[in-house]
């Protein structure tokens, strides 16, 4: 109350977003973001100066590329974006470049990328920076402005980021976090390393309240040698393969509680590239002498590479997929696109599982999780989807599929394809936000569905207190969400029983 009293609601906001620890007192390691701010000089953290790479090593040009967010892709652009203040949004509309186009890094640097020595198998993957959330962790607080000095591995990744925006956070405030990692190619002298990494960004500062910027996912590649002496090439993107790619979160107050807004949107174009290979920085004679790093003509010299053999690999496709189940282990299962589900499903004389949400189920944090609601794609798949029952019967009897509203309102909508476009419409008819989770027959019929906040209801519910034992608990799982998805799911084959005989 005294500290209230003394810096009103906006000073405590912005006291509260420094004071990490909460014991109402700014350490100098807590007040470094505003002495940054109000000097514009950034120290060399102890790790960087003790660890520092030998500045006579190679270096990579990086390069970054950045188209904005297209604003009619956001929900709110629907109505004009009525009712929200162009402040709000003020951070968001002003990014329209890379805070850094251009970046020169030392080769070494990229030393975090590297695999433990216990992960040298294709497709093993490791934790470049380890996620420290999960459904009982919580989340990390929204009223913060500056993140919080990126240590060991994370100083790479957090020097990458900031070529887009001077405030990403290397650790989202969701569930999955971090930067996953696994081999996918091995030569003598050379490793490709694929990657995925969640992290988000901070577009507002004060006096303006956060307004939380958060890609799916940012995944690429890069090529290095073993002793990371030379990076031969490196690519880092936000995929833009779906109509929607990004969720944003705005607060309208100056505490942890206030009003938030959430909306989802369309970034065409977010990626990092190296120009080349990694050059020496100092060129030495035969006999150890410096010399010039242009001709006599001026011209720069020229590098010749040896072409790398790889001696084993693995398709992007495949590593893209370890990573994808090691961030998320319900992607045990295959989630196929929604129309080749229902062809596979047809194959195999199997049913559709289903779930639509106005959020994606598999980015770093979907929409529908940020919601004030409990029917969330994030609860989902932190629990019953992970769950071992759960996965071992979607496996035996279902092809699983998910899909995004607005992907089925398309499809609803293309006439060139009548049974795509009735697939999509028996979809929507069963669909209430946020998610739905759907049962369907090889042709579209639905035999079963279920809201997620239903769902949820039912098992936050006493298993004496349910009349319908539709959805009544098993004596033989102590988690009842578990229970009650398996039930559901039984319940679904039983009403298909007569349809699948046929």
């Amino acid at each position: 109350e005294l500290a209230l009293k003394s810096l009103g609601n906006e000073g405590l906001f912005l006291f509260s977003s420094l004071d990490t620890n909460n014991d109402l007192y700014l350490s100098p390691e807590e007040f470094k973001p505003i002495a940054e701010k109000l000097t514009g000089v950034a120290p060399i953290s102890e790790f960087e100066e003790e660890k520092m790479p030998d500045p006579g090593g190679e270096t990579l040009s990086v390069v970054a590329k950045f188209q904005p967010l297209v604003m009619e892709t956001m929900t709110k652009s629907k109505d004009g974006f009525l009712g929200i203040s162009r402040v709000a949004l003020s951070g968001l509309r002003n990014w329209t470049a890379p805070a850094v186009p251009m970046s020169m890094m030392l080769a070494r640097q990229f030393k975090a990328f590297l695999p433990p020595k216990d992960k040298l198998d294709l497709g093993d993957p490791w934790w470049i920076i380890p996620s420290e959330l999960n459904i009982f962790t919580g989340y990390l607080p929204n009223n913060r402005f500056y993140p919080p000095p990126p240590k060991g591995k994370e100083i790479i990744i957090h020097r990458l980021l900031s070529m887009f925006h001077p405030r990403p956070f290397v650790k989202t405030r969701f569930a999955p976090q971090g930067a996953v990692a696994c081999i996918q190619a091995i030569s003598t002298f050379y490793y490709t390393i694929a990657f995925r990494i969640h992290a988000e960004f901070q577009l507002n500062e004060p006096p303006d309240f956060p307004f939380w910027f958060s890609p799916g996912q940012f995944t690429g590649h890069i090529i290095l040698s073993k002793d990371s002496s030379h990076v031969r090439e490196f690519k880092l993107f936000v995929p833009n393969n779906r109509s929607l790619n990004v969720d944003m979160e705005w607060l309208y107050g100056a505490s942890e509680s206030s009003n938030m807004e959430v909306d989802i949107g369309y970034l065409p174009q977010m990626e990092l590239e190296s120009t080349g290979p990694s050059v020496p920085s100092v060129i030495h004679d035969e006999n150890g002498n410096v010399i010039d790093s242009r001709d006599p003509s001026g011209e720069p010299i020229q590098f010749v590479f040896e072409e790398i053999t790889w001696q084993q690999e693995i398709p992007w496709e495949e590593a893209a997929q370890k990573l994808e189940v090691a961030m998320y282990p319900f992607k045990k299962v295959s989630y196929l696109p929604f129309t080749q589900a229902f062809e596979r499903a047809k194959a195999e004389k199997k049913l559709v599982h289903s779930i639509l949400l106005w959020g994606a189920l598999d980015d770093h944090k979907p929409l529908s999780a940020s919601l004030p609601m409990p029917g969330s794609g994030r609860t989902l798949r932190e629990t019953v989807l992970e769950s071992s029952p759960i996965l071992a019967l979607l496996n035996e009897s279902f092809i699983s599929s998910w899909s995004l509203v607005k992907e089925l309102e398309e499809l609803q909508s293309n006439r060139e394809n009548e049974f795509h476009s009735k697939l999509a419409d028996l979809h929507l008819e069963k669909y209430n936000f946020p998610v739905e989770m759907i049962i369907c027959l090889p042709n579209g019929t639905v035999v079963h569905h279920i809201n997620a906040n239903h769902f949820l209801d039912i098992t936050s519910m006493k298993p004496e207190d349910i009349e319908n034992n539709i959805f009544s608990f098993s004596t033989n799982f102590e988690d009842p969400s578990t229970a009650t998805y398996l039930q559901f799911l039984k319940e679904g084959l039983h009403r298909a029983k007569p349809y699948l005989q046929t």
